[in-house]
């Protein structure tokens, strides 16, 4: 018998067929209450293996993962207007302002409240209109602010 650390072919397929089920429920239920024991549940993994496994195939934690969702639906809902910050951070799903704001700033660079308020940031945004669903989302997912300490990017 030959035993290695690395999973057979097909196991490996199927880790990533379940990675991948994770990933489109965080993108479907990025407002409800998740967090990774739920998340490893749903697909019978154990939490700390689900956190290895989703880093290695998509390059982020489910965490980072989740909160890149909500801010990227945050932008979204502060371009609109007609929502005050505390009540964006709680449509997408973030139960701490403070935990939001700084998340927040970290994706995008400045605060929500200065992203909401500054109308030469909501005239930049980029128009999406008229292109693929697919597409827009990659041009509109906010960029990691490369000078925020590598600890909090975690």
């Amino acid at each position: 018998m030959h035993v290695t650390s690395t999973p057979a072919p097909d196991q490996h397929l199927r880790d990533l067929a379940l990675l991948r089920r994770v990933r489109d429920r965080m993108d479907r239920e990025y407002a409800q209450p998740l967090n990774v024991e739920a998340l490893a549940a749903g697909v019978h993994m154990s939490a700390g293996h689900l956190s290895r496994q989703f880093k290695a195939a998509y390059g982020e934690s489910p965490y980072s993962y989740l909160m890149t969702r909500r801010v990227e639906r945050a932008m979204a809902l502060l371009r609109r207007g007609d929502l005050s910050v505390t009540e964006v951070c709680f449509a997408v799903g973030c139960s701490s302002l403070g935990t939001f704001s700084t998340r927040f700033t970290e994706l995008v660079g400045v605060p929500p409240s200065v992203y909401r308020n500054d109308p030469m940031l909501a005239a930049e945004s980029i128009d999406t209109a008229g292109l693929p669903a697919c597409i827009a989302k990659q041009v509109t997912r906010p960029v990691r602010n490369r000078e925020a300490p590598l600890e909090a990017r975690t």
